[in-house]
């Protein structure tokens, strides 16, 4: 049951944060009449604060050089903010060492890169662990280096609500077995993974594990050291940075054995016309001018969220989804997908007789932005029996008001549709 009090005691706090953040005041006209928006695809990608647009301007007008390379002001100034948002991702997760932060394009990325340099440690017949709920990022990248160097892939499958059944992990275990990997928090169930036991029994067998933390750390606090995890993917643009921008932590004594991902400029020491020697860590993933203004963009948005509290966040989102489904579970016609205890703030639904395209552009109409489709995980869809689902995330500076005219609007769609 909601502590609705609770929930009604933050709504000054969220509608003053609210002010941070000019498209969430935007007037919408839609089918003609006046709108206000309702954005409810926080899973997809969240809305930027005012501090980070300005610190990518400010990047862009101020100190705009290329990294590591220059030896004149602009080219160090440069170099500063690139490297004190790497402290400062360092500092978000607990982090041993600033090298075991390899800056890259966003999970996809962040994941492809150990795939592919890890996949080179292995042996044709090993195996990899995976999930059922897994997005096409933690998923696809794993297909293909199994394709390419004759490994198999398991997966661990999901109870009908949604959970992990962690306890096949002893049945689907081989002494080929080589690494787990896995979502923090599925992003379309919304279920949060039980982390620490996944990765205490890889451990006691000395095998590593990957946590795809896209709908995570934006979330919660995560502690790497205290997770003991050994490789954790995210991205910037989901926690109020930019897009193109991402994260992936390594323990240092497993990105000093994998090898590099991509060759070009800033991953080299010294290049001979027949050989090259990689850099030091955490130069040595990082190929090519990287995106500069993403890295002072995401030190501008783990400032933010800092400064709003994670856990308050974490705490919010869990209040704002009991409310949400206190108000949606009386509509006619509507079915839930994912209804794991503790759950993030994620819901996954479907009006029966209804598309969830029709229903997501039915809501749109209304001012409502939510996400129709497979969300990315094709596989998951197909154990749900379903083709696709609508879908609501939500983030700290949603409002109570905004699940009411949520749930209105859906129950107008069950009535109309």
């Amino acid at each position: 049951m909601t502590n609705h009090q609770e929930l009604l005691d933050a709504q000054p706090k969220v509608q003053r944060l609210r002010q941070d953040f000019p498209i969430l005041n935007r007037p919408l006209v839609l089918g003609g009449k006046p709108r206000t928006l309702v954005y409810f695809d926080n899973a997809a990608t969240a809305q930027k604060p005012r501090s980070v647009l300005d610190a990518i301007r400010s990047y862009d007008e101020n100190a705009n050089a290329n990294v590591h390379r220059a030896i004149h002001s602009l080219g160090e100034e440069a170099t500063r903010i690139y490297e004190a948002s790497r402290d400062r991702v360092k500092t978000l997760l607990n982090a041993s060492s600033r090298e075991e932060i390899i800056f890259t394009r966003g999970t996809t990325d962040s994941i492809n890169l150990v795939a592919q340099s890890f996949a080179k440690l292995l042996s044709p017949g090993d195996e990899i662990i995976a999930t059922e709920m897994e997005h096409h990022a933690n998923l696809v990248p794993w297909q293909m280096v199994a394709d390419q160097y004759g490994l198999k892939l398991k997966f661990l499958p999901i109870t009908d609500d949604g959970v992990l059944r962690i306890d096949q992990l002893p049945v689907l275990w081989s002494p080929r077995v080589k690494l787990v990997t896995l979502a923090a928090m599925s992003n379309v169930l919304g279920t949060i993974n039980p982390l620490e036991e996944v990765i205490a029994f890889a451990h006691e067998r000395g095998v590593p594990v990957l946590v795809d933390g896209a709908q995570s750390v934006p979330h919660m606090r995560v502690d790497v050291r205290a997770l003991d995890c050994d490789f954790l993917a995210f991205s910037s643009h989901k926690m109020g940075g930019p897009t193109g921008f991402g994260v992936l932590y390594g323990k240092k004594e497993w990105l000093e054995k994998l090898p590099p991902y991509q060759g070009g400029g800033d991953m080299i020491r010294s290049v001979w016309l027949d050989h090259f020697e990689a850099n030091d860590l955490p130069y040595k993933f990082e190929a090519g001018t990287p995106h500069m203004e993403g890295a002072a963009g995401l030190h501008a948005a783990i400032d933010y969220l800092d400064a709003v509290g994670l856990d308050w966040i974490h705490r919010y989102e869990g209040l704002l989804l009991d409310y949400a489904m206190e108000q949606l579970k009386g509509i006619p016609r509507i079915r839930f997908f994912g209804t794991a205890p503790g759950k993030g703030g994620i819901i996954a639904f479907l009006l029966d007789g209804i598309h969830a395209h029709d229903l997501s552009a039915f809501l749109d109409s209304r001012g409502v932005a939510v996400r129709a489709g497979h969300h990315c995980a094709h596989p998951l869809a197909r154990r749900l029996g379903v083709v696709s689902t609508a879908r609501a995330s939500f983030y700290f500076y949603n409002t109570k008001d905004e699940v009411d005219a949520f749930a209105a609007a859906v129950r107008d769609a069950s009535a109309q549709l």
